[in-house]
């Protein structure tokens, strides 16, 4: 379907108003939960809205370069430190995923008897997984499963995590507790254009190896590598932050359409239940690490949470909440399931899977 400039338009004037909205409103995450719940209602009440893809890019990649000045020596010695908190960290999240993938197994097999019991189990698998949602979903189309359930599953996912964690972290306080800032916060002009360009070629190199998020990935560690070896080029400037968070939401929101609440309603109340029981249990998992490791509780359940790099570093930036130890937990969590959650498939299910 062809790109439709003035869907985007209006779809980007509401994200901006329901932004300005949340900013008088004093809500957490102004320019990130507004856009993203406005966008989302209105695709869900059938309203034309419209992501250019391109823009979803920037957002992705200007996050990715913020998130990244974050990693001075220091602070990469200390999440070094942590790389066995990081590894329980990753088998939480592959044993959370199985727990959640039968949970929604188990609640729906016997209502959904028009999907095939192998197909099912598959859906529920990769619906289950705490993993991207575009990788999640390739992957159940290789193996046969519903990919419009399996879709669905994590777009609501992250859309609970995303709204329900931030509002929680600011209400109760838990938020000011990083005390590690960016080394280099002033706008360099000069420099900012040597960053945006060496930036933008790892996002392109990402892109054409073929890795998942390449934006954000080949961005994040262009810059976190030359913050590691103390190059400071520029900070990234407020309003253009902003910007990104609001061009991530309107990419998230958009995905959301009016057929969403009408495919399978029981599913998406279970992965609704489902979701907001993984929040409880991970911020349970978060405070025995922070009694092991001294780090704030707070910074821990965004590490451990089961919501999208993107998202959850954006909270912790915005709250101040340890930018680099989410950061460090999230990314290593996304590439360890990446890595694993196929073949554990094919493990588990080994009768289901062709020889």
């Amino acid at each position: 379907m062809p790109v439709k400039p003035y869907r985007i338009a209006l779809t980007l004037l509401l994200a901006l108003s329901a932004a300005g909205l949340c900013i008088y409103l004093r809500t957490p995450l102004p320019w990130m939960i507004g856009p993203l719940l406005a966008t989302a209602c209105a695709s869900v009440a059938g309203a034309p809205t419209s992501s250019w893809q391109p823009l979803g890019n920037l957002g992705q990649w200007v996050i990715a370069v913020a998130l990244g000045l974050y990693f001075t020596p220091q602070v990469t010695a200390l999440v070094a430190s942590l790389w066995w908190a990081i590894v329980l960290a990753i088998g939480w999240a592959l044993l959370l995923g199985l727990a959640f993938g039968a949970w929604l197994h188990r609640v729906n097999a016997q209502r959904m008897a028009d999907v095939a019991p192998a197909a099912m189990r598959a859906t529920s698998y990769f619906a289950g997984a705490i993993g991207g949602a575009s990788e999640m979903t390739l992957l159940a189309e290789r193996a046969h499963a519903r990919t419009d359930l399996v879709a669905a599953s994590h777009g609501l996912r992250l859309l609970l995590v995303t709204v329900t964690v931030p509002f929680a972290m600011q209400f109760s306080g838990l938020q000011g507790l990083d005390l590690q800032p960016p080394l280099l916060r002033a706008v360099q002009w000069p420099g900012f254009a040597g960053l945006a360009l060496v930036t933008g070629l790892g996002a392109w190199v990402m892109q054409r190896l073929g890795r998942a998020n390449p934006w954000f990935m080949g961005a994040l560690l262009v810059s976190m590598g030359l913050t590691m070896a103390g190059v400071q080029l520029s900070g990234i400037p407020q309003w253009l932050t902003n910007a990104a968070q609001l061009l991530i939401a309107v990419s998230l929101g958009v995905r959301f359409s009016r057929a969403f609440l009408h495919a399978a309603p029981r599913w998406l109340a279970s992965v609704a239940l489902g979701t907001l029981g993984m929040i409880v249990l991970c911020s349970g998992f978060a405070w025995l690490l922070a009694k092991a490791t001294g780090l704030p509780w707070a910074t821990l359940i965004l590490g451990t949470s089961p919501g999208g790099i993107a998202e959850m570093a954006i909270t912790a930036k915005v709250l101040q909440l340890g930018v680099p130890v989410v950061t460090a937990f999230q990314v290593c969590r996304l590439v360890a399931v990446l890595i694993l959650v196929a073949p554990l498939y094919r493990w588990l299910n080994r009768d289901d899977v062709p020889r």
